[in-house]
């Protein structure tokens, strides 16, 4: 999508991505190795009784959906932070992941006028509806020069 296509109030949805617990396993070893995401055996007898994906994980396939979805091909530059980041319900083996982004604004840089904002809220949930991910993000657009 360029930036001209969003507007306030805007739903983008994206999915399903289906987490398999090899994937799940692999991201955490390399970036999160906690025995809660990396051994099976051990996370059964954890609080979340079984492996679950490390949030960060989590955010990756969010950011994936939101590049298929909206960001590949467009004016997408990069993003200045988040607002937020939630993990409310985890991520397990077998989830089934959809994406719901939500535009709450579309605006232009003063500081910098040839580059656009967009703050969006992107929710993940699994197969079963539970929200396992919400992140308020601002994605920054470069603007095609007026002349």
């Amino acid at each position: 999508m360029k930036f001209a296509d969003f507007f306030a109030g805007q739903v983008i949805e994206a999915g399903p991505h289906t987490v398999t617990e090899d994937e799940l396993v692999a991201f955490a070893r390399q970036w999160d190795p906690q025995w809660f995401h990396t051994d099976a055996q051990a996370a059964a007898q954890g609080v979340f009784g079984g492996l679950i994906a490390s949030g960060w994980h989590t955010c990756a396939i969010a950011m994936r959906l939101v590049v298929q979805a909206a960001l590949e091909g467009s004016e997408s530059l990069a993003s200045p932070g988040l607002g937020h980041v939630r993990w409310p319900n985890p991520v397990r083996p077998g989830d089934r992941l959809r994406l719901r982004a939500e535009v709450l604004e579309v605006l232009h840089d003063s500081a910098r006028p040839r580059v656009g904002k967009v703050r969006w809220r992107w929710q993940l949930f699994n197969h079963g509806g539970a929200e396992v991910l919400d992140v308020e993000a601002v994605s920054l657009f470069r603007l095609a020069r007026i002349r």
